[in-house]
């Protein structure tokens, strides 16, 4: 029993005491792991991967990449700055680099290490397409999410951990359906929905630094219809971690007019 109100207690704090606000949102998120860890093994790994794989360079399309990569870098700093807040990216190390892969897919680590896979263009066909995605990627480190997660991560297992507690005193059986029981209850109505929200949000805040880089917003809405077209929507949305295509762009298309006024205060217009 006490083992069970110290981790209670435990959590109480880390829920108090661990959390950041985010300079773009606004909102209180947690932040139970350290940025100054998450960026250094975020480089690490970023280093290692390119190593790894065969990073594409010099022509057409990688010149694209990283062209898309500085405007996207300039779009957050001006936004960032306008508010009040232009040493939020002081430890970022930009690097924006196109990779063979087959993969229909690209990533953004914390700290702005930005990976885009030539299995993606087909798909994207246009500059602004990829502007989303990769908007859509930048923001995910903008928010912090990889911290949110590993933060999730660390509350799940404190919780696992009580569970396990307050079920030592039955059968094997009973312990073992219990954490079962624990396990599915926290992914499907933690962890999934932490991850979508995620998502969501990855679109709204990218779909404005699209913007204010001089890309129109709509394209956004015409990629992700042709991504619909490739997956077919066959997972039901509540077991996903991303929104189905159909909720995505319908957000996007009414995420559009607020991206566009944010454009128009820096000048852009369309």
């Amino acid at each position: 029993m006490k083992r069970t109100i110290f981790i209670i207690i435990a959590v109480i704090i880390m829920l108090y005491f661990g959390c950041s606000s985010n300079p773009m949102t606004g909102k209180s998120t947690m932040a139970l792991v350290s940025n100054r860890e998450l960026l250094a093994s975020s480089f690490e790994q970023y280093d290692t991967f390119l190593k790894e794989n065969k990073v594409i360079e010099g022509t057409a399309d990688a010149r694209m990449v990283q062209r898309i990569g500085d405007k996207i870098k300039g779009s957050a700093e001006k936004w960032l700055k306008s508010e009040g807040n232009g040493d939020y990216l002081k430890d970022y190390r930009w690097e924006y680099h196109l990779v063979e892969s087959k993969e229909v897919n690209a990533w953004c680590m914390p700290g702005g290490k930005i990976v885009v896979y030539t299995g993606i263009l087909p798909v994207t066909k246009t500059e602004a397409a990829l502007a989303a995605v990769m908007g859509h990627e930048v923001c995910h480190a903008l928010l912090n999410h990889g911290q949110q997660r590993m933060s999730a991560d660390v509350i799940q297992q404190l919780g696992a951990s009580g569970v396990s507690i307050l079920t030592g005193s039955r059968s094997p059986t009973s312990q073992q359906l219990a954490m079962t029981a624990y396990g599915a209850g926290s992914k499907l109505f933690g962890i999934l929905p932490f991850s979508r929200s995620h998502e969501s949000e990855a679109d709204h805040y990218g779909l404005i630094l699209m913007a204010i880089a001089g890309y129109n917003p709509q394209e956004a809405v015409t990629f992700w219809e042709r991504m619909a077209s490739l997956s077919g929507g066959s997972t039901p949305e509540f077991l996903s971690t991303h929104p189905s295509d159909s909720t995505r762009i319908k957000q996007i298309q009414n995420w559009i007019p607020e991206a566009k006024e944010k454009a128009a205060s820096f000048g852009v217009s369309f």
